[in-house]
């Protein structure tokens, strides 16, 4: 990859990204009925329908179009390389078992990185009619209407997003995690989509987020929105997100429950 082209415009990723996003969750969301488990990945719970390929598929075939040049990320597709500054990381369909079982919480995550760096964001929640979008430096915006999320709280009252694996052994690890973050916490809550646990994070409907297991495509885009809303978004022992650990909360916060997840093994499969 080049690192003497121009750099790319954020401003015009981050509308080539909603563009898209716009659409393929309107593909997905007239393809959701009926829908059923096409195959499987990582395990018997880990599944894909014939959607998460064909919305996939679209937004390749939509942003090569118009960048032919730049490499993408997909969670179906795997990595295309490309010969621009750019690369595109997609999860076309962003809680997959919510969207076999017919749950509204679902959505379409894209996200545009320049030399490694997510600069541009869309993350798409069909059924709330909601789209989220950043550039990095230029705040985040749902609907076009500027997000600030709210003020941290002390952790004993922070309503805490997480989620878990598709392995059992992880799940039985992040069970026990659990039962030991519950105790200093206001409550739990397990909805099955990172894209709409952080950008929910964004809007209030959560004061924090952790979980382990996560992939790029899973908290880039919504991760941006986060961070562009005033959260600090990061992994374990104080570094970047991780697939090992992702937390997110306002600064404050985010240090309190990073200090509580610590020494319980979150980053780890026990």
């Amino acid at each position: 990859m080049s690192t003497t082209q121009s750099a790319p415009d954020p401003e015009a990723l981050r509308d080539l990204a909603v563009t898209v996003a716009a659409e393929a969750g309107a593909l997905a969301a007239e393809g959701q009925a009926g829908i059923t488990v096409l195959d499987t990945k990582s395990s018997p719970t880990d599944v894909v329908t014939k959607m998460d390929r064909a919305t996939e598929e679209l937004i390749r075939a939509r942003l090569l179009a118009q960048r032919p040049h730049d490499a993408v990320l997909g969670e179906e597709g795997g990595d295309d390389a490309g010969t621009s500054r750019v690369r595109w990381v997609v999860d076309p369909i962003d809680g997959t078992v919510n969207y076999l079982y017919g749950s509204p919480d679902w959505g379409v995550a894209i996200a545009a990185e320049v030399d490694g760096v997510v600069v541009a964001a869309a993350v798409n929640i069909p059924s709330r009619g909601e789209m989220f979008e950043a550039v990095r430096g230029g705040g985040a915006r749902r609907d076009g209407e500027l997000l600030r999320a709210p003020d941290a709280v002390p952790l004993d009252r922070a309503l805490v997003a997480t989620g878990f694996g598709y392995f059992p052994e992880r799940r039985v690890q992040q069970a026990r995690v659990l039962l030991e973050v519950i105790p200093h916490i206001r409550d739990i809550r397990r909805g099955g989509s990172a894209a709409v646990d952080l950008t929910g994070l964004a809007t209030g409907r959560y004061n924090a987020f952790y979980e382990r297991g996560l992939h790029a495509w899973d908290w880039s885009a919504p991760g941006l929105v986060a961070t562009e809303a005033g959260l600090r978004l990061g992994g374990p022992h104080g570094g970047p997100p991780s697939e090992d650990l992702v937390i997110a909360a306002r600064p404050g916060l985010y240090e309190e429950l990073a200090e509580l997840l610590a020494p319980l093994g979150a980053d780890t499969d026990g």
